[in-house]
């Protein structure tokens, strides 16, 4: 297996891979993205994302990871966090989710982040269990809010 840095050619198994989470996670209906606005997220003038992608040997993608820089301010220092995580079910339990981690923590390394940051759905045990596995620890002190649609344009004045 390989992970490498997504490229633009990549724009359509980026899409696969992302509509196939969302049907793992039951949120098919909430996909609305639009090819031309992600590959200007993706690969414009200006990222506001980053994608590794999991290949096995003949250069099948098997899994991805999307990823973002935020910044902590008692840190002073920006950190990585992973939009997304998911490795094709049939390819699950071979090292691709790993891999793909490791990857992204010596990024954070490379990059002199203070850490990483992910979300993961309450129900979903398989998930919380490799992140354990792996020395990651809930953060329960917080709790995430998201504004979005009719309600964040109402508050932008729109």
């Amino acid at each position: 297996m390989r992970i490498r840095p997504a490229v633009e050619s990549d724009l359509g198994t980026i899409e696969e891979l992302i509509r196939a989470l969302a049907e793992y996670e039951r949120m098919s209906g909430d996909v609305v993205m639009d090819s031309e606005r992600l590959r200007r997220s993706l690969f414009g003038d200006h990222p506001y994302a980053e994608v590794l992608i999991a290949e096995e040997d003949d250069g099948e993608p098997v899994g991805f990871a999307l990823f973002f820089h935020n910044f902590s301010t008692f840190l002073g220092r920006p950190g990585i966090y992973l939009e997304d995580l998911f490795v094709k079910p049939e390819q699950r339990g071979r090292g691709h989710g790993k891999a793909l981690l490791q990857r992204l923590a010596e990024i954070a390394v490379e990059r002199d982040c203070g850490g990483m940051e992910w979300a993961v759905l309450n129900w979903n045990e398989p998930s919380i269990g490799f992140y354990r596995s792996l020395g990651a620890r809930p953060n329960d002190e917080w709790t995430v809010y998201r504004l979005t649609g009719e309600a964040l344009e109402r508050l932008a004045g729109a």
